[in-house]
């Protein structure tokens, strides 16, 4: 299920808890997710969908989202801006 790339989401368990993370991929039950600062889009962390909460399920339109969105790889950098516009545009 490759519907869910590009979806914004808050850890809701773990060390993480409470941070902003964006989808980047789907591994069985697993989210992949990154926010280019703890968590690398090179090596992102492995998460249950159920211990995460849906912020935004690709209603944002960034061009960073939309990269992700349509397959192509993303920088850290990119992943910062796109996660700090969403904090910055009122997403919480």
């Amino acid at each position: 299920m490759q519907a869910c790339r590009g979806w914004i989401v808050r850890s809701a368990a773990g060390r993480d808890k409470g941070t902003l993370l964006c989808v980047l991929g789907q591994e069985g039950e697993y989210l992949l997710l990154a926010d280019g600062k703890r968590r690398k889009a090179a090596a992102p962390k492995r998460k249950k969908a159920g211990h995460v909460d849906m912020v935004c399920r690709g209603d944002f339109r960034h061009p960073v989202i939309r990269k992700l969105e349509d397959g192509l790889a993303v920088s850290d950098s990119e992943l910062r801006r796109a996660l700090g516009a969403f904090r910055h545009q009122g997403g919480n």
